[in-house]
């Protein structure tokens, strides 16, 4: 006999009842059937599940891992039968749009432009600051794609099924106190930063690694790096406490001014992926071409990005 889910279902109805005859009578069962049939079950994985005497059912620790597995598998089970039923009465559209993203200028734009676009499907979003868990929440189907930024032509995070396409390519410019000397510049030599202390916010890709290198580059070791959320990046930036490395797209806070770096010694690619056999690739080609015009929306609304761009058409945003 194998594990099935409604297996796990009798094990999950015994341990909440507390006792096999409450459970059986929630069931519907005969109380022993479904003795006969939680024993089939401990037989296939391999011993006891519940330890049961007079005061009910308690489950083993063997009991305690099954339970913990049985709480995710049969939701998520419930979930993929619920968004098939919906999707095979949706005459073919996308029934919803699940968005994860990462720290980046696109998600914004893109959610306004899906909703404008397709007003009647449902947009959701989700947000971490770790690019490998949204991949893997797009390879088990619980995303239908990720926005994700990777460090110049690193790879994406995770290999697996998931394909990746470049939305946009910007540079790295850093934040200072509206009130630094380095501030009044069109941009600035890395080198010239030597003396600060650093802030970043965190992410699990090899943009540490890379401006470690740029620095060694540069000439000089950072600094003290505080890796911190945005309000307290910002904040330190503010009481000139450290320069901030940002994305190039990012709208300063008043107080903070945002200086190009020349030569743009980092930069920072915007990757939008889903997986290649999911409901969603009906629509990829829309998505994309949504992710890129917000991303290029990002673009102009940043004045000293676009500014710096006109300095430097070599570099470009495109893909």
């Amino acid at each position: 006999m194998d594990l099935e889910l409604r297996h796990l279902k009798i094990v999950r109805a015994v341990a909440e009842a507390g006792s096999v005859t409450k459970a059986a009578t929630h069931l519907g069962l005969a109380q022993p059937a479904l003795t006969a049939q939680l024993k089939r079950i401990e037989r296939v994985l391999g011993g006891a599940l519940f330890e049961r005497d007079h005061n009910g059912a308690r489950p083993t620790p063997l009991g305690e891992l099954v339970l913990s597995r049985a709480m995710v598998l049969l939701p998520a089970a419930q979930e993929l039968q619920e968004e098939a039923v919906r999707f095979a009465n949706t005459s073919g559209d996308v029934p919803s749009y699940r968005l994860g993203a990462t720290n980046g200028p696109v998600l914004g734009g893109l959610v306004d432009r899906l909703a404008t676009a397709w007003p009647s499907t449902p947009v959701s979003t989700y947000t971490s600051w770790s690019a490998k868990e949204l991949t893997t929440m797009v390879m088990l189907g619980r995303l239908d794609f990720a926005l994700i930024g990777a460090c110049g032509e690193s790879p994406p995070p995770v290999e697996g099924p998931v394909v990746w396409l470049t939305v946009g390519m910007d540079p790295v410019f850093v934040l200072l106190d509206e009130n630094h000397p380095l501030v009044g510049r069109k941009e600035v030599a890395l080198a010239e930063l030597a003396g600060e202390r650093w802030a970043v916010t965190p992410g699990d890709s090899c943009f540490g690694d890379c401006f470690a290198t740029a620095c060694t580059r540069a000439g000089f070791t950072p600094r003290t790096i505080y890796e911190t959320d945005v309000g307290t990046c910002m904040h330190l930036a503010k009481v000139g406490r450290a320069a901030v490395l940002c994305q190039a797209t990012f709208q300063p806070a008043p107080g903070i001014a945002m200086v190009p770096l020349a030569d743009a010694p980092l930069r920072w690619r915007q990757l939008l992926g889903w997986h290649p056999e999911g409901a969603a690739t009906r629509v990829v080609a829309s998505v994309v071409e949504h992710a890129k015009a917000a991303h290029a929306d990002s673009v102009r609304r940043s004045t000293r990005y676009a500014a710096w761009l006109a300095d430097n058409p070599r570099f470009g945003t495109s893909p």
